[in-house]
């Protein structure tokens, strides 16, 4: 007979002891494993363009005219209908991806390590919030901020992680938890932290770029030219610690993929009824168990519950999609909504809400955190490793944060709220573990 409560302590065990490290940031082509020129990768589940929602089929339109592989949503719609351009999941590559998540090949991409276990995850980076590709939208506005990433931001990134030996993402996080963040759609303090991380590095690794053009030339005798380089590496650092400091969602992606690093590390658990992936792709919520390997059971996404930008209303919004649930599967996100109660203003409620949100989690969780704690619950540990048990006991489904996308491709973010995986996932997953362990 199989020792459920010995698994789960293992797979639990094993996503709090990860220690997920910034390490690098490299071309997903080079970096991700399985990665191809003919492949995009995409939040949540298997998805096709048949069924894909507008936001996800206006992030594959941006991919593909970023990769310049198409020129417009027709373009695009025909390379993945012709099965020229493959979609697959980003969590099929040890990847996740925030709303619609796209990766392409020629894109920069955070690399995470863990440290303890020795697994890696990989996130693209952040674009910050509005009309951006994730939310669906591909204008020129849009491209032109991916290849200014791709150019400037992700290289500097690179370097500067690289002097610096490596961020720890899991102490970011556990103090981040202190000063009001939630780890999901709240990461004010983490992004400042992470700032502060990166500052010195991003300065010293230009300074020696600098150096290095002038080097054997005093000030009034550079060549020319060169003074005009090292004045663009000098708007070049200030541009990238501005879209830093300006973006509360900077450190969300290397968050996201630490969170993967950590639910991967308790996953493949035999006998685990641990909640190892959770995800959406605009059309379906999939989830995985520790226990019954990479198998997905999935049901329909539900349209998120919040507040809209002005002129936007629920109608506009679009079905639930995202990776960014990693972040509730490892313990954060509305798990710890306790520790970040200025979130209502974001995705609607008040401040006891956040309290319950949290309180009803420990329902269906299996162990409190060791390392992420709530200071307004004494300092208990966040819920985490999400028990499918539970959950069909007690009837109550995950609460998970949320961005709202518009429903028609090309729009983008229109809001933020909270939303539920439907309960037949459970089900479905708990009947599945039933069978494969003749319980």
């Amino acid at each position: 007979m199989v020792d459920i409560e010995k698994a789960n302590t293992e797979a639990t065990g094993r996503m709090m002891e990860a220690q997920p490290v910034l390490v690098g940031v490299g071309k997903a082509l080079d970096v991700i494993p399985g990665m191809q020129e003919d492949l995009l990768l995409h939040a949540g589940p298997p998805i096709t363009w048949e069924r894909a929602s507008g936001p996800m089929r206006g992030a594959i339109t941006g991919a593909l005219i970023f990769e310049g592989k198409a020129k417009n949503e027709a373009e695009a719609k025909a390379l993945v209908e012709s099965g020229e351009i493959k979609l697959e999941p980003c969590h099929h590559h040890q990847a996740v991806g925030p709303m619609a998540g796209l990766t392409s090949p020629s894109m920069l991409v955070y690399i995470i390590e863990n440290k303890t276990h020795g697994n890696k995850a990989f996130s693209n980076l952040n674009e910050g919030y509005g009309k951006v590709l994730r939310y669906g939208a591909y204008s020129e506005e849009v491209i032109k901020r991916l290849q200014w990433m791709n150019d400037v931001l992700g290289p500097m990134l690179g370097d500067a992680i690289g002097v610096s030996g490596g961020i720890d993402i899991k102490a970011l996080l556990a103090e981040a938890l202190q000063m009001g963040d939630e780890g999901h759609n709240r990461n004010k303090a983490g992004s400042i932290l992470y700032l502060k991380a990166l500052a010195p590095h991003l300065a010293k690794v230009t300074g020696k770029s600098g150096d290095l053009i002038a080097a054997g030339h005093t000030s009034g005798d550079l060549p020319v030219g060169t003074a005009q380089v090292l004045n663009n590496l000098n708007d070049d650092l200030a541009a990238v610690l501005k879209f830093i400091g300006d973006n509360a969602l900077s450190v969300l992606n290397p968050v996201m993929a630490a969170c993967k690093a950590m639910a991967d590390a308790g996953h493949g658990i035999e006998g685990s009824t641990i909640v190892s992936t959770m995800a959406r792709n605009g059309t379906d919520f999939g989830i995985r168990v520790s226990g019954l390997g990479d198998q997905w059971f999935t049901g329909p996404v539900a349209n998120p519950v919040g507040l809209y930008f002005p002129g936007f209303t629920a109608e506009d919004g679009s079905g639930d999609i995202g990776d960014s649930t990693i972040t509730e599967t490892a313990g954060i996100g509305a798990f710890a909504m306790a520790a970040a109660p200025a979130i209502i203003t974001f995705v609607s409620g008040t401040p006891k809400d956040a309290v319950n949100t949290t309180l009803e989690m420990y329902e269906i969780n299996y162990a409190e955190h060791k390392y992420f704690s709530i200071p307004a619950l004494d300092f208990r540990g966040t819920p985490t490793g999400i028990d499918i048990r539970k959950v069909i006991e007690t009837g109550i489904t995950p609460r998970l944060n949320t961005g709202i996308a518009h429903k028609e491709a090309g729009v983008g973010q229109i809001g933020a709220g909270l939303v539920r995986p439907p309960m037949e996932i459970f089900e479905a997953a708990l009947v599945a573990f039933a069978e494969k362990y003749g319980i």
